[in-house]
């Protein structure tokens, strides 16, 4: 695998565990613990987005 694609895999597993703790957050009652994970949910996919992005322009130049 390339570089780009493992780091790409990286993200989705984040935000798929994000998305399980959501789950946990609602069974368990935690806001706490939605909150934290909606925030590392929004990150990694905005961090995966930009990452896409740039990946994108330098390939077309």
């Amino acid at each position: 695998m390339k570089k780009e694609n493992v780091l790409f895999l990286t993200l989705a597993i984040v935000t798929v565990i994000g998305i399980m703790a959501i789950g946990v957050a609602i069974a368990e009652r935690s806001i706490l613990i939605g909150i934290l994970s909606l925030i590392g949910i929004t990150a990694a996919c905005g961090i995966g987005f930009s990452l896409r992005k740039k990946l994108r322009e330098t390939e077309e130049i």
